[in-house]
């Protein structure tokens, strides 16, 4: 959500006048954040590039899989007519 929609829906659940929380908001000097909301690394965890390296092969594999068993859908479907 962006912080608009979070400030409408705090509105509403503190049932207060949107200009009074913005108002009280602006009081306690909180500013809204610019750009991402989290600081993340530049490097991805070791843990989590293994994972991916592996999810990859599979894929590769089942995809390897997957068009043989086409090819040979194809071949058996054309030799099945009687």
């Amino acid at each position: 959500m962006d912080e608009v929609h979070d400030e409408v829906d705090l509105d509403a659940d503190l049932r207060i006048n949107p200009e009074t929380l913005r108002n009280r908001v602006r009081a306690a000097g909180v500013s809204r954040p610019r750009g991402r909301r989290t600081q993340e690394s530049s490097q991805p965890p070791a843990p989590l590039e293994a994972e991916n390296a592996a999810l990859r092969k599979k894929v590769r594999e089942l995809e390897e899989e997957r068009q043989i068993l086409r090819k040979a859908a194809k071949y058996f479907a054309g030799e099945a007519r009687w």
